[in-house]
């Protein structure tokens, strides 16, 4: 009989957490009466390959709405996450996704203090605990920092700010940050936010840009079919810019 695995012997987690707003915790599927149509494309199907990082911190196999549990207020539907996971996972092995990203929040919230960027912090020091090795932070947000003036001016440096922390406060110096270019807004500062993400101008943080990409009829946010494209999007940055030096054997 053979001797069930050991913890050593399982493989290594290759961890993504996935913070910001609406578009990351995602509103594709979700219709105008807030009910989410359950349709799953292909590209976003769970793979045993891709595990999450539950609400009440337990690592489960991963699968659409990826943060009912996280934007807990919201009517949540599909986004970027699982075709991220299922795209990286044949470069990458298993993939472990933490859920952070909550609906209506502007960069404020995320300042080092408050309760999300906190939360934010402990999800992703605890999702380390059991073996695995946090790879790159994806970052979806902006969209509320549009409405108002002041809110698009300070972008930058609250930006930069919030990526210097979360760096700090995980002791990874140089953990790669993949953040997207907002597509929708308030068109009176949208311009002024997005030419802010443009500017970051810190090591290992790249920009892809979301603008192109079909929004739902509230011109807010993603459609199902955009949000598996931003998450190839995301992937392609992903392998491209921060690739493994050797893909895993194959099983």
């Amino acid at each position: 009989m053979e001797m069930p695995t050991s913890k050593e012997d399982a493989p290594t987690k290759q961890i993504f957490i996935l913070s910001g707003q609406s578009n990351m915790s995602g509103r594709g599927g979700v219709t105008k009466h807030h009910h989410w149509d359950g349709v799953v494309p292909p590209e976003c199907h769970p793979n045993a390959s891709i595990l999450r990082l539950s609400a009440k911190l337990h690592w489960d196999p991963a699968h659409e709405p990826l943060h009912a549990d996280i934007d807990a207020k919201k009517v949540c539907g599909v986004g970027p996450g699982m075709s991220f996971a299922n795209t990286v996972r044949e470069r990458v092995g298993v993939v472990g996704l933490v859920p952070c990203a909550v609906g209506g929040t502007a960069i404020k919230e995320w300042a080092r203090g408050e309760h999300l960027y906190e939360s934010m912090v402990a999800r992703a020091r605890e999702s380390v605990k059991g073996g695995g090795e946090i790879r790159a932070l994806l970052w979806y947000q902006g969209e509320s920092d549009t409405l108002h003036q002041h809110d698009a001016e300070a972008y930058q440096g609250n930006m930069d700010r919030f990526i210097n922390n979360v760096r700090e406060d995980l002791g990874l110096p140089s953990l790669p940050i993949i953040q997207v270019a907002i597509a929708s807004g308030d068109e009176r500062y949208m311009e002024k936010v997005r030419e802010a993400q443009f500017k970051i101008n810190l090591p290992n943080v790249v920009c892809i840009d979301a603008k192109g990409l079909p929004l739902k009829e509230d011109n807010l946010h993603l459609t199902t079919e955009a949000q598996v494209r931003l998450g190839h999007m995301l992937a392609d940055a992903c392998l491209t810019n921060f690739a493994p030096s050797q893909a895993p054997p194959h099983p």
